[in-house]
């Protein structure tokens, strides 16, 4: 899904304070409390911290809104700067208990993988008695998010439980297909329905859907066919049913269909054009159309600068489908980078630069522009929130250059200077990988960057779980594999097994967490 950066891997919240109050006015003992804009969030980062947020719901009946996300996050900022502040936001906020699950405390993996969140940001609503109802889309403009949040705070039945009844032609309401239709299937973890079969579940709840909600039915139909393409284009290119064409093809000439849809237009325009044309003539012609409907957009109401930014984007890989080479002519150039620049000087919110400026340097970057990606990136070092993400991107900048060593540089200042116990490991594992992939000769500085990342690791449960083990086993992935059958690279792999087992031993025998420590290298060298 090409959605820039709003999803990545991944932000996030703010400065508040003081406690949470009851209906009756009545201060309940909670998790820490900090308030941002009139909104009182439950601070929760251990099971107790949630737990208690929750009890605190069950005692005024109010349904929980859980969001989890991370401060480096690009798609987190602009949430917290453009929905999270709105005014009708926070009076909404009065009607549930706001929980924010920052990814980098202490135990915060370990409730991620309680409620099984995994990327930035998640955003979840609960009924009081701790029962998942809806996950929320990010990438629906702020007030078709709060009309999905309002359904989801009045739901009576989990989106699971509607899914089911769809299919079986039972009656819904509006409102529950609304909730169907916005569903965040991108943050669903396979709940509902595994990656194999969701495009078919999809599109059976999109055949369900009646006749006056065209536009949820649209939407299921779209959800379905970007599901396809993710999982089949590779395989499969040119070859959807032509049911799916003329539905690509009615939306595209509706402008009012096209503004309904945007995020799924934008973000999935390349695979989807893939999918449904040979390359050639048939490509060419959807792709020019498929970029006359985004450019209709422009001239509706306002989108949002991530946004607009996610359609430039877009924009540039319809127009290498239409010129067939990859290649943007000095013409298109001018035009993304005069309107990337209008973008970014136009936003001087500090959390909302922070999700715009590393969409603009992906979007330079992708249409050949390196270095005005990397002046951009490096003026804005001195006043990011987190700059230690924009010197990935300058290091990924520096790798697609041919620039090996320039690029392990930055890889390596990024983790350094990275904060938090998550992101840390993330980056220093993924710095590991870097190393491995630019440097493999250099056995020392493998070995070095390693066993570096292992001695920072906190000999405690809740290290071991969700994003911080996924990092693990991909950095033991890629050692397994740099060893080969060469007695030294094997030495080194072996030190670095023998490093984690011994914080491994330091947790209690019966500790899940010291399960998934102790299998981070073991299922490496089975798989």
């Amino acid at each position: 899904m090409r959605t820039g950066f709003r999803r990545t891997t991944g932000v996030y919240l703010l400065a508040l304070g003081a406690f949470v109050y009851l209906s009756s006015g009545v201060a309940l003992a909670s998790a820490p409390t900090r308030a941002v804009g009139g909104v009182a969030w439950q601070m929760a980062a251990s099971d107790n911290e949630v737990d208690r947020a929750f009890a605190l719901a069950k005692q005024s009946g109010k349904p929980v809104f859980l969001y989890w996300g991370a401060v480096w996050c690009p798609p987190c900022n602009q949430v917290k700067a453009t929905l999270f502040s709105r005014p009708d936001f926070v009076e909404r906020s009065r009607a549930f208990i706001a929980v924010y699950v920052d990814g980098d405390r202490p135990g915060a993996q370990k409730v991620a993988s309680r409620f099984k969140v995994q990327g930035y940001p998640t955003m979840i609503v609960f009924r009081a008695d701790g029962t998942e109802i809806t996950r929320l889309p990010g990438e629906v403009d702020p007030q078709r998010y709060l009309l999905t949040l309002t359904a989801g705070l009045d739901a009576q039945e989990p989106v699971r439980e509607l899914a089911r009844r769809a299919v079986l032609k039972q009656a819904l309401t509006a409102e529950q297909w609304q909730l169907l239709a916005y569903y965040s299937w991108d943050t669903d973890e396979q709940q509902l329905f595994s990656d194999a079969e969701l495009p078919q579940r999809l599109a059976e709840l999109a055949a369900a859907a009646p006749a006056d909600r065209p536009h949820e039915r649209d939407r299921l139909a779209l959800k379905a066919l970007a599901a396809s393409a993710r999982v089949l284009s590779a395989n499969r290119d040119g070859t959807a049913s032509d049911s799916n064409y003329r539905l690509v093809s009615r939306i595209l000439s509706d402008p009012v269909a096209v503004r309904e849809q945007f995020d799924i237009l934008i973000g999935n325009a390349e695979s989807i054009i893939r999918y449904l044309a040979p390359a050639g003539e048939a490509r060419r012609a959807l792709a020019t159309k498929w970029e006359s409907a985004l450019v209709q957009l422009l001239s509706g109401p306002p989108l949002s600068r991530s946004d607009h930014l996610d359609l430039l984007d877009s924009r540039v890989g319809i127009w290498k489908l239409i010129e067939g080479n990859g290649v943007l002519s000095a013409e298109r150039r001018k035009q993304v980078l005069m309107d990337t620049s209008k973008i970014v000087a136009a936003t001087a919110d500090r959390y909302e630069r922070q999700a715009v400026i590393p969409s603009a340097a992906h979007l330079l970057a992708s249409s050949g522009l390196y270095m005005e990606s990397d002046k951009l990136l490096q003026s804005e070092l001195p006043r990011a929130v987190a700059p230690y993400y924009h010197l990935l991107m300058l290091a990924s900048n520096a790798k697609k250059r041919g620039e090996p060593e320039r690029a392990l540089s930055l890889y390596e200042q990024a983790w350094k200077k990275s904060e938090g116990p998550a992101t840390r490991i993330q980056w220093g594992t993924g710095y590991t990988i870097q190393v491995i992939e630019l440097a493999p000769g250099d056995t020392a500085r493998v070995e070095t960057a390693a066993s570096a990342v292992i001695s920072q690791l906190e000999p405690r449960s809740e290290t071991f779980f969700e994003r911080n083990e996924r990092s693990l086993k991909k950095m033991a992935k890629s050692l397994i594999a740099w060893q080969g059958a060469d007695p030294t690279r094997t030495r080194v792999v072996a030190k670095v097994k023998l490093q984690l087992a011994k914080i491994c031993k330091r947790l209690p025998s019966a500790d899940r967490g010291r399960g998934n420590c102790e299998v981070v290298f073991q299922e490496q060298a089975t798989s």
